[in-house]
């Protein structure tokens, strides 16, 4: 599956104790080059737990805008930018949808504020 950076992704996410796994929505944050060359990417999870949705690490994804009606994602959600993942693509499902780059621009702040980028 060709993937991008900005796609919203339905993949086979492994439980944090690594016993286990959910399919759940993710962002592919890797950058495009390497999803062409590399057989993993990197995704942020995706929840539908909004309550941390003012955290600077988190991005609330709300239906009635742009990015929530491109994401394909079904309700309000949260992209946790503190859980990061390489992946191999392999465990892709499908494609949901795409954030704009309005989107992308935010879950850049994002990524800067949980890393401690300048």
């Amino acid at each position: 599956m060709n993937i991008q950076r900005g796609d919203v992704v339905l993949v086979d996410y492994p439980y944090t104790s690594g016993i286990g796994t959910k399919v759940r929505p993710v962002l592919v944050i890797q950058n495009d080059r390497d999803n062409q060359r590399l057989k993993n990417t990197i995704v942020a999870q995706i929840t539908s737990m909004t309550q941390r949705s003012l955290e600077p690490t988190q991005l609330l994804i709300e239906m009635a805008t742009q990015e929530g009606q491109e994401s394909g994602l079904r309700q309000d959600s949260v992209l946790n930018n503190v859980n990061l993942l390489t992946l191999d693509k392999e465990k892709i499902l499908r494609k949901l949808g795409r954030l704009p780059d309005s989107g992308m621009k935010k879950v850049n702040n994002c990524l800067k504020a949980a890393l401690d980028l300048p």
